[in-house]
């Protein structure tokens, strides 16, 4: 199993969670971030780390948030890995908790 990062990390990108992480499985894009299954070890120290709670087990993705599995395996093949705590997004008060922000998500 591999943990997967949802929609309320899209413009927020809070960095804390990869701090911890040890296997550099965070992955970077513009406003969001992605865990690589390929590399998580379920080792579960990312999930309490995220102060908007966006990360969570795989089998235990909300409901409707089920398409964040697949889109974190695809953006990891894709984006950078990121492995030190960067300042969140400018605005991302403003983001947290808002509903379906897949939209706003930039590739």
């Amino acid at each position: 199993m591999t943990f997967v990062v949802t929609d309320n990390c899209i413009k927020c990108k809070h960095t804390d969670c990869v701090e911890v992480c040890p296997v550099d499985a965070f992955h970077e894009g513009p406003n969001f971030l992605v865990i690589n299954p390929d590399e998580c070890i379920d080792c579960t120290l990312c999930e309490p780390e995220c102060p908007i709670n966006a990360i969570y087990p795989e089998d235990d993705v909300p409901g409707g948030q089920e398409q964040f599995v697949a889109l974190n395996a695809d953006l990891a093949k894709e984006w950078p890995v990121l492995t030190v705590r960067k300042d969140s997004l400018a605005d991302a008060k403003d983001w947290e908790g808002v509903p379906d922000k897949l939209k706003y998500l930039e590739r």
